[in-house]
Protein backbone atom coordinates (compact mmCIF):
# COMPACT_ATOMS: atom_id res chain seq x y z
CA UNK A 1 0.00 0.00 0.00
CA UNK A 2 3.05 2.79 0.95
CA UNK A 3 4.83 1.73 -2.40
CA UNK A 4 1.29 2.20 -4.28
CA UNK A 5 0.72 6.01 -2.54
CA UNK A 6 4.34 6.25 -3.76
CA UNK A 7 3.39 5.81 -7.33
CA UNK A 8 0.74 7.98 -6.71
CA UNK A 9 2.73 10.71 -5.91
CA UNK A 10 4.77 10.19 -9.46
CA UNK A 11 1.67 9.81 -11.43
CA UNK A 12 0.94 13.66 -9.94
CA UNK A 13 4.71 15.06 -10.27
CA UNK A 14 4.51 13.96 -14.22
CA UNK A 15 1.07 14.32 -15.18
CA UNK A 16 2.75 17.46 -16.57
CA UNK A 17 4.29 15.41 -19.63
CA UNK A 18 0.24 14.40 -20.35
CA UNK A 19 0.13 18.18 -20.93
CA UNK A 20 2.89 18.35 -23.22
CA UNK A 21 2.17 15.60 -25.60
CA UNK A 22 3.51 12.60 -23.45
CA UNK A 23 1.79 9.20 -24.30
CA UNK A 24 0.53 7.24 -21.73
CA UNK A 25 2.93 4.63 -22.45
CA UNK A 26 5.13 6.60 -22.08
CA UNK A 27 4.38 7.96 -18.55
CA UNK A 28 3.45 4.73 -17.63
CA UNK A 29 7.06 3.36 -18.28
CA UNK A 30 8.33 6.71 -16.71
CA UNK A 31 6.89 5.89 -13.43
CA UNK A 32 6.95 2.37 -13.67
CA UNK A 33 2.87 1.92 -13.19
CA UNK A 34 0.71 -0.09 -15.95
CA UNK A 35 -0.96 2.31 -18.59
CA UNK A 36 -4.09 1.34 -17.31
CA UNK A 37 -3.72 2.47 -14.18
CA UNK A 38 -2.06 5.97 -15.68
CA UNK A 39 -5.23 6.31 -17.85
CA UNK A 40 -7.67 6.05 -15.27
CA UNK A 41 -5.95 8.57 -12.99
CA UNK A 42 -4.95 11.44 -15.92
CA UNK A 43 -8.45 11.28 -17.61
CA UNK A 44 -10.13 11.68 -14.38
CA UNK A 45 -11.75 15.38 -14.43
CA UNK A 46 -11.02 17.33 -10.78
CA UNK A 47 -8.27 16.90 -8.62
CA UNK A 48 -6.85 13.35 -8.06
CA UNK A 49 -7.53 11.49 -5.01
CA UNK A 50 -4.77 9.21 -3.10
CA UNK A 51 -5.70 5.26 -3.07
CA UNK A 52 -7.75 4.48 -0.56
CA UNK A 53 -6.49 2.72 2.43
CA UNK A 54 -7.60 -0.81 3.11
CA UNK A 55 -9.34 -0.35 6.54
CA UNK A 56 -7.44 -2.55 9.31
CA UNK A 57 -9.65 -3.61 12.28
CA UNK A 58 -8.48 -1.91 15.47
CA UNK A 59 -6.76 -4.33 18.44
CA UNK A 60 -9.32 -2.17 20.34
CA UNK A 61 -12.44 -3.22 18.82
CA UNK A 62 -10.80 -6.94 18.37
CA UNK A 63 -10.89 -6.98 22.18
CA UNK A 64 -14.11 -5.64 22.76
CA UNK A 65 -16.51 -7.00 20.30
CA UNK A 66 -16.72 -10.42 21.45
CA UNK A 67 -18.34 -9.01 24.11
CA UNK A 68 -20.48 -6.34 22.56
CA UNK A 69 -23.65 -8.87 22.61
CA UNK A 70 -23.03 -9.15 26.40
CA UNK A 71 -22.60 -5.53 27.19
CA UNK A 72 -25.40 -4.50 24.94
CA UNK A 73 -27.82 -6.88 26.42
CA UNK A 74 -26.92 -5.28 30.07
CA UNK A 75 -27.48 -1.59 28.52
CA UNK A 76 -30.95 -2.92 26.94
CA UNK A 77 -31.49 -3.98 30.63
CA UNK A 78 -29.72 -0.89 32.34
CA UNK A 79 -28.85 1.95 30.32
CA UNK A 80 -27.33 3.98 32.52
CA UNK A 81 -24.77 1.24 34.05
CA UNK A 82 -21.56 2.63 34.71
CA UNK A 83 -18.56 1.42 32.77
CA UNK A 84 -16.66 0.49 36.02
CA UNK A 85 -19.47 -2.18 37.07
CA UNK A 86 -19.71 -3.45 33.62
CA UNK A 87 -15.79 -3.81 33.54
CA UNK A 88 -16.06 -5.87 36.64
CA UNK A 89 -18.63 -7.77 35.51
CA UNK A 90 -16.73 -9.04 32.49
CA UNK A 91 -13.46 -9.55 34.26
CA UNK A 92 -15.22 -11.72 37.39
CA UNK A 93 -18.01 -13.32 34.64
CA UNK A 94 -16.32 -13.69 31.80
CA UNK A 95 -12.36 -13.63 32.26
CA UNK A 96 -12.10 -10.33 30.48
CA UNK A 97 -8.79 -9.16 29.78
CA UNK A 98 -9.32 -5.88 28.64
CA UNK A 99 -8.59 -2.67 30.52
CA UNK A 100 -11.34 -0.16 32.11
CA UNK A 101 -10.38 2.10 29.07
CA UNK A 102 -11.64 0.06 25.96
CA UNK A 103 -14.84 -0.82 28.23
CA UNK A 104 -15.03 2.96 28.46
CA UNK A 105 -14.43 3.70 24.96
CA UNK A 106 -17.22 1.04 23.80
CA UNK A 107 -19.91 2.72 25.94
CA UNK A 108 -19.27 6.05 24.22
CA UNK A 109 -20.67 4.72 21.03
CA UNK A 110 -22.64 1.98 21.99
CA UNK A 111 -24.84 3.85 24.82
CA UNK A 112 -26.42 6.27 22.75
CA UNK A 113 -26.85 3.26 20.10
CA UNK A 114 -29.56 1.77 22.75
CA UNK A 115 -30.72 4.74 23.91
CA UNK A 116 -31.96 5.41 20.44
CA UNK A 117 -33.54 2.05 20.08
CA UNK A 118 -35.31 2.20 23.43
CA UNK A 119 -36.33 5.28 22.62
CA UNK A 120 -34.81 6.86 25.63
CA UNK A 121 -33.48 10.76 25.79
CA UNK A 122 -29.84 10.82 24.26
CA UNK A 123 -27.27 9.91 26.76
CA UNK A 124 -25.47 13.49 26.29
CA UNK A 125 -28.79 14.78 27.99
CA UNK A 126 -29.24 12.25 30.57
CA UNK A 127 -25.87 13.15 32.00
CA UNK A 128 -27.26 16.99 32.11
CA UNK A 129 -29.49 17.93 34.47
CA UNK A 130 -31.90 21.42 34.70
CA UNK A 131 -31.38 23.91 38.09
CA UNK A 132 -34.54 24.34 39.77
CA UNK A 133 -35.44 27.19 42.28
CA UNK A 134 -38.53 27.31 44.40
CA UNK A 135 -40.61 29.83 45.94
CA UNK A 136 -40.14 30.65 49.29
CA UNK A 137 -41.53 27.80 51.61
CA UNK A 138 -42.37 25.40 48.96
CA UNK A 139 -39.88 22.98 49.76
CA UNK A 140 -37.19 21.45 52.19
CA UNK A 141 -34.69 18.46 51.76
CA UNK A 142 -33.94 15.87 54.66
CA UNK A 143 -30.95 13.39 54.62
CA UNK A 144 -29.02 11.58 57.03
CA UNK A 145 -25.31 11.94 57.83
CA UNK A 146 -23.14 9.14 59.81
CA UNK A 147 -20.65 10.20 61.93
CA UNK A 148 -19.15 7.32 63.27
CA UNK A 149 -18.01 7.00 66.14
CA UNK A 150 -17.21 10.36 67.47
CA UNK A 151 -18.73 9.70 70.89
CA UNK A 152 -17.08 6.09 71.47
CA UNK A 153 -15.40 7.26 74.30
CA UNK A 154 -18.70 8.39 76.24
CA UNK A 155 -19.90 5.11 75.36
CA UNK A 156 -22.03 5.66 72.57
CA UNK A 157 -20.54 3.46 69.46
CA UNK A 158 -22.69 5.25 66.86
CA UNK A 159 -24.15 8.78 65.88
CA UNK A 160 -26.19 9.94 62.82
CA UNK A 161 -26.95 13.77 62.47
CA UNK A 162 -30.20 14.52 60.65
CA UNK A 163 -30.36 17.43 58.44
CA UNK A 164 -32.94 19.30 56.91
CA UNK A 165 -32.51 22.43 54.26
CA UNK A 166 -34.99 24.95 53.19
CA UNK A 167 -34.36 24.96 49.16
CA UNK A 168 -35.14 28.56 48.53
CA UNK A 169 -32.65 29.79 51.44
CA UNK A 170 -30.35 27.39 51.99
CA UNK A 171 -31.45 27.74 55.86
CA UNK A 172 -29.60 24.64 58.16
CA UNK A 173 -30.62 22.16 60.70
CA UNK A 174 -29.14 19.58 61.82
CA UNK A 175 -29.71 17.63 65.23
CA UNK A 176 -27.57 14.70 66.70
CA UNK A 177 -29.35 11.18 67.40
CA UNK A 178 -28.09 7.42 68.19
CA UNK A 179 -30.45 6.08 66.31
CA UNK A 180 -32.25 6.18 62.70
CA UNK A 181 -35.74 4.63 63.59
CA UNK A 182 -39.60 5.84 62.50
CA UNK A 183 -39.92 7.68 65.63
CA UNK A 184 -36.60 9.49 65.89
CA UNK A 185 -36.63 10.12 62.26
CA UNK A 186 -40.04 12.11 62.30
CA UNK A 187 -39.37 13.17 65.72
CA UNK A 188 -36.34 15.44 64.44
CA UNK A 189 -38.80 16.90 61.72
CA UNK A 190 -40.79 18.08 64.92
CA UNK A 191 -37.28 19.33 66.18
CA UNK A 192 -36.32 20.97 62.84
CA UNK A 193 -39.88 22.75 62.38
CA UNK A 194 -39.51 24.49 65.43
CA UNK A 195 -36.32 25.19 64.48
CA UNK A 196 -37.82 27.06 61.55
CA UNK A 197 -40.98 28.37 62.76
CA UNK A 198 -42.92 26.51 60.16
CA UNK A 199 -43.84 23.76 57.97
CA UNK A 200 -42.35 24.10 54.18
CA UNK A 201 -45.05 22.53 51.27
CA UNK A 202 -43.35 20.09 50.51
CA UNK A 203 -40.27 17.52 51.73
CA UNK A 204 -38.00 15.66 49.40
CA UNK A 205 -36.77 12.34 50.55
CA UNK A 206 -34.82 9.47 48.89
CA UNK A 207 -36.19 5.93 49.44
CA UNK A 208 -35.62 5.43 52.85
CA UNK A 209 -37.51 2.47 54.92
CA UNK A 210 -39.14 5.28 57.57
CA UNK A 211 -40.99 7.19 54.41
CA UNK A 212 -41.19 4.37 51.84
CA UNK A 213 -42.82 0.94 52.59
CA UNK A 214 -41.04 -0.99 50.25
CA UNK A 215 -39.21 -0.47 46.67
CA UNK A 216 -40.47 -0.60 43.57
CA UNK A 217 -39.36 -0.59 40.02
CA UNK A 218 -38.51 2.75 38.26
CA UNK A 219 -41.87 4.56 37.06
CA UNK A 220 -43.74 3.02 39.57
CA UNK A 221 -45.95 4.70 42.06
CA UNK A 222 -43.93 4.42 45.36
CA UNK A 223 -45.92 2.57 48.46
CA UNK A 224 -45.62 5.37 51.35
CA UNK A 225 -45.09 4.17 54.79
CA UNK A 226 -48.18 4.26 57.02
CA UNK A 227 -46.74 6.63 59.92
CA UNK A 228 -45.59 8.94 57.08
CA UNK A 229 -48.72 9.46 55.84
CA UNK A 230 -50.09 9.98 58.54
CA UNK A 231 -47.41 12.49 59.95
CA UNK A 232 -47.26 14.54 56.92
CA UNK A 233 -51.24 14.82 56.84
CA UNK A 234 -51.01 16.48 60.67
CA UNK A 235 -48.37 18.62 59.30
CA UNK A 236 -49.81 19.49 56.22
CA UNK A 237 -46.84 18.69 54.11
CA UNK A 238 -46.55 16.72 50.94
CA UNK A 239 -44.06 13.86 50.60
CA UNK A 240 -41.79 13.77 47.62
CA UNK A 241 -39.69 10.89 47.09
CA UNK A 242 -36.74 11.15 44.24
CA UNK A 243 -36.66 8.54 41.56
CA UNK A 244 -34.58 6.05 41.16
CA UNK A 245 -30.48 6.69 40.34
CA UNK A 246 -31.47 10.26 40.55
CA UNK A 247 -29.44 11.79 43.19
CA UNK A 248 -28.91 15.54 41.75
CA UNK A 249 -32.15 16.24 42.86
CA UNK A 250 -30.88 16.38 46.80
CA UNK A 251 -27.93 17.83 46.21
CA UNK A 252 -28.73 21.23 48.68
CA UNK A 253 -29.00 19.22 51.52
CA UNK A 254 -26.58 16.66 50.60
CA UNK A 255 -24.43 19.54 50.44
CA UNK A 256 -24.94 20.94 54.09
CA UNK A 257 -23.92 17.92 55.23
CA UNK A 258 -20.18 18.29 54.23
CA UNK A 259 -20.69 21.47 55.24
CA UNK A 260 -21.61 20.88 58.81
CA UNK A 261 -19.38 18.31 59.38
CA UNK A 262 -16.49 20.56 58.37
CA UNK A 263 -17.73 23.62 60.11
CA UNK A 264 -19.27 22.18 63.47
CA UNK A 265 -17.48 19.13 64.08
CA UNK A 266 -14.01 19.03 62.44
CA UNK A 267 -11.29 19.01 64.78
CA UNK A 268 -13.05 18.98 68.22
CA UNK A 269 -14.09 16.49 70.52
CA UNK A 270 -17.50 16.37 72.57
CA UNK A 271 -19.03 14.14 75.09
CA UNK A 272 -22.49 14.25 74.42
CA UNK A 273 -25.43 14.63 71.79
CA UNK A 274 -26.45 17.67 73.87
CA UNK A 275 -23.07 19.04 73.48
CA UNK A 276 -23.24 18.53 69.48
CA UNK A 277 -26.65 19.83 69.04
CA UNK A 278 -25.23 22.72 70.85
CA UNK A 279 -22.17 23.28 68.90
CA UNK A 280 -24.70 23.06 66.00
CA UNK A 281 -26.92 25.84 67.42
CA UNK A 282 -24.10 28.04 68.01
CA UNK A 283 -22.40 28.01 64.26
CA UNK A 284 -26.23 28.68 62.81
CA UNK A 285 -25.84 32.52 62.85
CA UNK A 286 -22.82 32.34 61.68
CA UNK A 287 -23.71 30.71 58.58
CA UNK A 288 -26.91 32.88 58.19
CA UNK A 289 -24.30 35.93 57.52
CA UNK A 290 -22.70 34.68 54.79
CA UNK A 291 -23.37 35.18 51.16
CA UNK A 292 -24.53 31.95 49.27
CA UNK A 293 -22.56 31.08 45.94
CA UNK A 294 -25.28 30.00 44.06
CA UNK A 295 -27.91 32.40 44.83
CA UNK A 296 -25.98 35.21 45.53
CA UNK A 297 -27.90 36.68 48.88
CA UNK A 298 -26.82 36.83 52.33
CA UNK A 299 -28.98 33.69 53.65
CA UNK A 300 -30.37 35.22 56.48
CA UNK A 301 -32.35 37.77 54.51
CA UNK A 302 -33.35 35.12 52.34
CA UNK A 303 -34.37 32.77 55.09
CA UNK A 304 -36.53 36.04 56.42
CA UNK A 305 -38.86 35.35 53.22
CA UNK A 306 -38.51 31.80 53.64
CA UNK A 307 -39.71 31.23 57.13
CA UNK A 308 -42.28 33.73 56.27
CA UNK A 309 -43.92 31.77 53.75
CA UNK A 310 -43.86 28.52 55.66
CA UNK A 311 -47.36 26.70 57.26
CA UNK A 312 -47.81 27.15 60.71
CA UNK A 313 -47.02 24.46 62.86
CA UNK A 314 -50.04 22.34 64.83
CA UNK A 315 -50.37 22.95 68.29
CA UNK A 316 -50.95 19.44 68.91
CA UNK A 317 -47.50 17.57 67.96
CA UNK A 318 -48.22 13.81 66.42
CA UNK A 319 -46.42 11.62 68.01
CA UNK A 320 -45.20 8.74 66.06
CA UNK A 321 -44.47 5.57 67.49
CA UNK A 322 -42.54 1.99 66.19
CA UNK A 323 -44.19 -0.73 67.32
CA UNK A 324 -42.73 -4.27 67.65
CA UNK A 325 -44.26 -7.43 69.44
CA UNK A 326 -41.94 -9.18 72.32
CA UNK A 327 -42.49 -11.99 74.60
CA UNK A 328 -42.32 -11.45 78.70
CA UNK A 329 -39.58 -13.43 80.47
CA UNK A 330 -40.07 -15.31 83.85
CA UNK A 331 -38.77 -12.19 85.17
CA UNK A 332 -41.30 -9.88 84.15
CA UNK A 333 -38.95 -8.22 81.70
CA UNK A 334 -39.12 -7.38 78.02
CA UNK A 335 -36.22 -7.39 76.00
CA UNK A 336 -36.52 -4.40 73.06
CA UNK A 337 -33.28 -3.43 71.02
CA UNK A 338 -30.94 -5.42 73.45
CA UNK A 339 -32.17 -3.81 76.60
CA UNK A 340 -35.16 -4.83 79.15
CA UNK A 341 -38.16 -2.91 80.64
CA UNK A 342 -40.35 -4.41 83.46
CA UNK A 343 -43.78 -4.82 83.29
CA UNK A 344 -46.34 -5.66 86.22
CA UNK A 345 -45.74 -9.03 87.41
CA UNK A 346 -49.63 -9.11 88.47
CA UNK A 347 -50.75 -8.36 85.13
CA UNK A 348 -49.17 -10.48 82.80
CA UNK A 349 -47.71 -14.61 82.61
CA UNK A 350 -44.24 -15.99 81.33
CA UNK A 351 -44.14 -15.67 77.50
CA UNK A 352 -47.49 -13.40 76.92
CA UNK A 353 -46.84 -11.58 73.57
CA UNK A 354 -47.04 -7.80 74.27
CA UNK A 355 -46.50 -4.59 72.28
CA UNK A 356 -43.91 -2.45 72.22
CA UNK A 357 -44.48 1.07 71.52
CA UNK A 358 -41.08 3.05 71.13
CA UNK A 359 -41.21 6.90 71.09
CA UNK A 360 -37.82 8.83 70.51
CA UNK A 361 -37.76 9.20 73.94
CA UNK A 362 -40.24 6.30 75.68
CA UNK A 363 -41.50 3.08 75.69
CA UNK A 364 -45.11 1.93 76.40
CA UNK A 365 -45.68 -1.86 76.59
CA UNK A 366 -48.99 -2.70 76.07
CA UNK A 367 -51.39 -6.14 76.10
CA UNK A 368 -52.95 -7.66 72.79
CA UNK A 369 -56.27 -7.29 74.16
CA UNK A 370 -57.82 -4.75 76.17
CA UNK A 371 -58.89 -4.96 79.99
CA UNK A 372 -62.30 -4.94 81.74
CA UNK A 373 -61.57 -1.04 81.55
CA UNK A 374 -60.31 -0.90 77.71
CA UNK A 375 -56.89 -0.14 79.04
CA UNK A 376 -54.01 -1.51 77.13
CA UNK A 377 -51.32 0.05 78.65
CA UNK A 378 -48.80 -2.26 81.09
CA UNK A 379 -45.86 0.28 82.09
CA UNK A 380 -44.18 3.48 80.23
CA UNK A 381 -40.12 3.71 80.67
CA UNK A 382 -37.87 6.42 79.47
CA UNK A 383 -36.23 5.14 76.34
CA UNK A 384 -32.77 3.25 77.14
CA UNK A 385 -29.56 5.35 75.51
CA UNK A 386 -26.97 2.14 74.67
CA UNK A 387 -27.05 -1.49 75.20
CA UNK A 388 -27.65 -4.04 77.67
CA UNK A 389 -29.86 -1.72 79.93
CA UNK A 390 -31.81 -2.93 82.68
CA UNK A 391 -34.69 -0.38 83.59
CA UNK A 392 -36.92 -1.77 86.25
CA UNK A 393 -39.72 -0.23 88.58
CA UNK A 394 -39.39 -1.72 91.85
CA UNK A 395 -43.18 -1.86 92.05
CA UNK A 396 -43.52 -4.44 89.02
CA UNK A 397 -41.74 -6.96 91.01
CA UNK A 398 -44.54 -6.62 94.06
CA UNK A 399 -45.43 -10.23 95.63
CA UNK A 400 -42.94 -12.11 94.02
CA UNK A 401 -40.79 -14.03 96.23
CA UNK A 402 -37.60 -12.01 97.34
CA UNK A 403 -35.72 -14.85 99.30
CA UNK A 404 -36.63 -14.34 102.93
CA UNK A 405 -38.44 -17.18 103.51
CA UNK A 406 -34.93 -18.98 103.23
CA UNK A 407 -33.93 -17.04 106.07
CA UNK A 408 -32.65 -18.56 109.54
CA UNK A 409 -32.31 -18.27 113.24
CA UNK A 410 -29.74 -19.28 116.11
CA UNK A 411 -30.77 -16.92 118.60
CA UNK A 412 -33.18 -18.59 121.13
CA UNK A 413 -36.62 -17.29 122.61
CA UNK A 414 -37.92 -17.09 125.79
CA UNK A 415 -40.45 -20.12 125.24
CA UNK A 416 -38.38 -23.39 125.49
CA UNK A 417 -41.23 -24.45 122.46
CA UNK A 418 -39.53 -21.76 120.49
CA UNK A 419 -36.03 -23.08 121.05
CA UNK A 420 -37.53 -26.21 120.14
CA UNK A 421 -39.15 -25.02 116.89
CA UNK A 422 -36.16 -23.03 115.81
CA UNK A 423 -33.60 -25.98 116.30
CA UNK A 424 -35.82 -28.42 114.66
CA UNK A 425 -35.89 -25.88 111.43
CA UNK A 426 -32.71 -25.38 111.20
CA UNK A 427 -32.06 -29.16 111.47
CA UNK A 428 -34.41 -29.68 108.51
CA UNK A 429 -32.90 -26.66 106.75
CA UNK A 430 -29.16 -27.91 107.21
CA UNK A 431 -29.14 -31.13 108.72
CA UNK A 432 -29.42 -33.33 105.82
CA UNK A 433 -27.43 -31.63 103.18
CA UNK A 434 -24.85 -31.10 105.94
CA UNK A 435 -24.62 -34.97 106.51
CA UNK A 436 -24.78 -35.77 102.52
CA UNK A 437 -21.56 -32.96 102.18
CA UNK A 438 -19.61 -33.72 104.93
CA UNK A 439 -18.84 -37.97 105.15
CA UNK A 440 -16.57 -36.81 108.21
CA UNK A 441 -19.80 -36.45 110.26
CA UNK A 442 -21.08 -39.51 109.33
CA UNK A 443 -18.19 -41.30 110.01
CA UNK A 444 -18.43 -40.26 113.65
CA UNK A 445 -21.78 -42.19 114.33
CA UNK A 446 -20.71 -45.20 116.67
CA UNK A 447 -22.30 -48.54 115.51
CA UNK A 448 -22.29 -51.91 118.10
CA UNK A 449 -20.22 -55.09 116.39
CA UNK A 450 -21.37 -58.65 116.46
CA UNK A 451 -20.13 -61.92 115.28
CA UNK A 452 -21.58 -62.72 112.24
CA UNK A 453 -22.47 -66.46 113.28
CA UNK A 454 -25.31 -64.83 115.68
CA UNK A 455 -27.20 -64.42 112.04
CA UNK A 456 -26.84 -67.91 111.24
CA UNK A 457 -28.88 -69.02 115.16
CA UNK A 458 -30.95 -66.39 114.11
CA UNK A 459 -32.07 -67.89 110.92
CA UNK A 460 -31.17 -71.43 111.41
CA UNK A 461 -28.83 -71.65 108.43
CA UNK A 462 -25.90 -72.34 110.82
CA UNK A 463 -23.80 -75.62 110.83
CA UNK A 464 -25.12 -78.90 113.14
CA UNK A 465 -23.13 -79.75 116.09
Amino acid sequence: MVLEAERWLDLRRFRALRASGASISEIARETGLNWRTVKKYLETDGPVAPPAAAARPSRRNQVIAQYAPVIDAWLRAELLLKATVIHERLVEEYGFTGNYQRVKLYLQQARPRIAEELGYTPSELARLHRRFEVVPGAQAQVDWGDEGGILAHAGIEKVYSFHMTLSYSRDPFCCYTTSQDLATFWACHRRAFEHFGGVPGSIVYDRTKTVVRRHVAPGKAVPLHPEAVAFAGHYDFDIDVLAAYRPTRKGRVERQVLIVRDHVLAGRSFSSLDELDKAFASWVPMRRRTVHRTHGEVIAVRARRDHAALRPVPARPYLVTDRHLRHVGKDCLVAFEANLYSVPAARVFPRQLVEVRASSATVSLHTTVPDENGSTLLAVHPRASGRSVRIVDAEHWRGLPDGHTRATTTGAGDDPADELTARRRQHEQTGALRFLLARSDAAEVKVGRRPLSIYDQITGTGPFH
